[in-house]
């Protein structure tokens, strides 16, 4: 894909991440079988149905654009998921294995976190409103979802 404008630089990072949330789906009902803490598999099962709905809500949003989803494979994110299933893949104490779902967690987050701020921020300057609120919406879930993890890594988890 030839970047030669904002709008191809923003329809490449829209695909990136919608391909991210797509990996993130089929990854999140394995985290929350490997999770031990009630609270954690709860976390993730909640996540994914959030998930779901951004994986949806970028769709439409890329639907919009007229120019389809395309093929592209968000190589970040597999590598994201790689990580975390090695870790699930170990042999763990339970209560380390949790702490090291959170921090792979976590980093998906922020992963998804600083894709959403830039996708947003492309939105505004390209007089995208819609879309702009769209993505404040997501970046707003991914940032509490971030939160969480966080309150229960320090509250339980990581005693």
């Amino acid at each position: 894909m030839k970047l030669g404008t904002l709008d191809d630089l923003y329809l490449m990072h829209l695909r990136d991440v919608h391909s991210a949330e797509k990996q993130l789906v089929k990854a999140l009902p394995r985290m929350a079988k490997a999770a031990t803490n009630p609270q954690l598999k709860a976390a993730f099962d909640e996540h994914l149905e959030i998930t779901a709905s951004q994986r949806d809500r970028v769709e439409s949003i890329l639907e919009a654009l007229g120019r389809g989803l395309g093929r592209h494979k968000c190589e970040a994110m597999e590598g994201l998921v790689a990580e975390g299933q090695e870790l699930m893949e170990t042999d763990a104490d339970p209560d380390v294995l949790d702490a090291g779902l959170i921090v792979a967690a976590q980093k998906i987050e922020h992963y998804e976190i600083a894709s959403y701020g830039g996708l947003r921020t492309f939105a505004r300057l390209l007089g995208r409103e819609r879309d702009a609120k769209v993505l404040q919406a997501i970046l707003d879930e991914e940032q509490e979802a971030d939160q969480r993890l966080t309150d229960l890594a320090e509250r339980m988890v990581n005693e």
